[in-house]
């Protein structure tokens, strides 16, 4: 019986759970202000439905009333003509409408003391309603607007739904593209060092790597020694320049032109 019982709590636990998700307080206040609609129209025409009743009796109580006088005119005019017997009965059936019209007289007092209640009621119900109209748009507004807001916040701070399967969009896409960088540059280094053949036929082996090596290396010592004669040939000059006295630099002769040979006689010219 407990596990039954349990079962029970957790399926009211889970329905409940999900009936929270999917309620919406505006579409529930709206549902309210319906209900509370149909109410008013009830209470408006149970009104309308005791006024009807309440003009009714008057109308009866009216006809009877008609009628009453009519036999009292006619008893008047039996007295006249010596008929106390038709005077009498006349007065008779005038007394049974009167009891008939001091009955209805009750029911119509009482219809309207139940009609004026219903009115007020109604009036009552009615500002209350109207209450609560006003109540439910500021309440829908609000939430419409802290719904917003949270929206918003939520896509800042990158926390909604959407926003976070952007963002995994985007990091799986990244670790990706890591990965096929870091893929490419291990394949170059293998095929650099000759661990991979190119498919391509341009591969080198490991003699020509070698030279290609030595090469690089005897470019840079060349390149050494060019600068190393270019900083030795700066200073040169600066330390003949402190050796002279006065500083000033001797002059150069100028170098003897050789004479021309002149040719012999048994030469060919």
């Amino acid at each position: 019986m407990s596990i039954f019982r349990r079962m029970s709590t957790i399926f009211k636990a889970k329905a409940n759970t999900a009936l929270d998700k999917a309620e919406d307080p505006r579409e529930t206040l709206d549902y309210s202000y319906q209900k509370q609609l149909e109410l008013l129209q009830k209470v408006r025409r149970g009104v309308a439905d005791v006024a009807t009743s309440r003009k009714r009796v008057e109308l009866q109580a009216s006809q009877l009333q008609a009628q009453s006088s009519k036999l009292q005119e006619q008893a008047q005019k039996a007295l006249s003509m010596n008929r106390e017997d038709l005077a009498r009965e006349a007065l008779t059936r005038k007394s049974g409408l009167q009891g008939q019209i001091d009955d209805l007289t009750a029911q119509h007092a009482q219809l309207q003391g139940e009609e004026e209640k219903l009115t007020l009621a109604s009036q009552r119900l009615q500002a209350k309603v109207e209450s609560f109209r006003t109540k439910k748009e500021t309440i829908k507004a609000t939430y419409t607007a802290a719904e917003a807001q949270t929206r918003i916040n939520e896509a800042f701070s990158g926390i909604s739904e959407e926003m976070s399967d952007v963002g995994l969009a985007v990091q799986r896409a990244e670790d990706k593209t890591q990965q096929m960088q870091a893929r490419a540059g291990a394949i170059d280094e293998l095929l650099a060092s000759g661990a991979l053949d190119d498919a391509s036929g341009t591969s080198k082996d490991s003699i020509t790597l070698e030279l290609e090596r030595m090469s690089t290396g005897s470019d840079v010592e060349s390149e050494l020694a060019a600068l190393k004669a270019q900083v030795g040939g700066t200073e040169a000059p600066k330390q003949l320049s402190q050796d002279a006295p006065g500083g000033a630099q001797p002059a150069q002769q100028p170098a003897q032109q050789a004479e021309p040979v002149r040719p012999q006689d048994g030469d060919v010219r």
